[in-house]
């Protein structure tokens, strides 16, 4: 709408995801992480053969074989199919750990900072979480309920918690400094509509960049947890699974730990860049 006489013209701000298209870099990450996502879904009608399906006569064939572009790994099983299977349940994992930690920490972060009394004993927990790291939660659970995709995401999710909370404190902190959190109190607002309607609302800008960053870091350990055998068994498909079944034959068949490992490398790189072009897509000082 052009400005009349005497009227100041204000320039319309980019919305979110034109600020991210704005960077080459976050565009092609944002392209990518679409298109792994979208494999991953559509994983079962894109794959050419089932990912339980072997072959020995097959086994350890190098990409570029007849039918196998990609080569086949240890059982004849063609890889193409086994990266879409394992990239489906790398994902999935991925989502099952940042949902849970991050609904558990955001609920601490937020009671922490709406109430002083409890502020202290939550955040002493959340910096004894800290101190563990998630391998070390990865191996103690995998000890009581055995290795498998439940122990590595209940670990994940375990090591999430803190991380989000300490976020959600600090910047539900700054919201309650508010004018506006002042004259809901006085208006009588209960506690949990004050969180609900304004509080949360406020707070989403900094939950969302942590949890797309934090996938991409949950995807890695995931990955070497997997990796070290505590994540998921055979013959599931897995893509630090598929690495590790590979690292014996790296002098021989080199591609069946090399490839699942480029995927893990690539899927990291596009969420932690897409995670950097969010947070400053949503910062307001740069939406100009």
């Amino acid at each position: 709408m052009s400005a009349t006489a005497g009227e100041i013209a204000i320039p319309k701000r980019p919305g979110v995801l034109a600020l991210i298209l704005r960077d080459p870099a976050a565009a092609v990450a944002a392209a990518f992480a679409l298109a792994i996502v979208l494999a991953a879904v559509f994983a079962p009608w894109l794959a050419p053969t089932d990912p339980f399906d072997n072959d020995l006569a097959k086994a350890m064939q190098p990409p570029g074989s007849e039918g196998l572009p990609l080569g086949a790994d240890t059982q004849g099983r063609d890889m193409i199919t086994r990266l879409l299977f394992g990239l489906r349940v790398t994902l999935l994992m991925g989502v099952a750990a940042v949902a849970a930690g991050g609904s558990v920490g955001a609920l601490l972060g937020f009671a922490a900072a709406f109430y002083k009394k409890i502020d202290g004993f939550i955040m002493r927990l959340m910096d004894v979480l800290l101190s563990f790291p998630a391998i070390l939660f990865g191996l103690a659970i995998a000890a009581i309920f055995g290795p498998g995709l439940f122990s590595v995401v209940l670990a994940l999710s375990i090591a999430t918690v803190p991380l989000m909370a300490r976020i959600v404190r600090g910047a539900a902190l700054v919201v309650m400094q508010q004018d506006y959190i002042e004259a809901a109190r006085a208006q009588g607002m209960s506690d949990a509509r004050l969180i609900r309607r304004h509080l949360a609302p406020n707070c989403l800008s900094p939950i969302f960049v942590f949890a797309t960053l934090r996938f991409g870091q949950v995807i890695l350990l995931g990955s070497a947890l997997s990796f070290l055998g505590l994540g998921a068994q055979p013959p599931t498909a897995e893509l630090g699974a598929m690495a590790s079944e590979g690292r014996n034959f790296l002098f021989f068949a080199p591609h069946i730990a090399v490839i699942p490992s480029l995927v893990i490398f690539a899927v990291v790189l596009a969420f932690n860049v897409l995670g950097d072009a969010l947070r400053d897509a949503l910062d307001p000082r740069l939406r100009v």
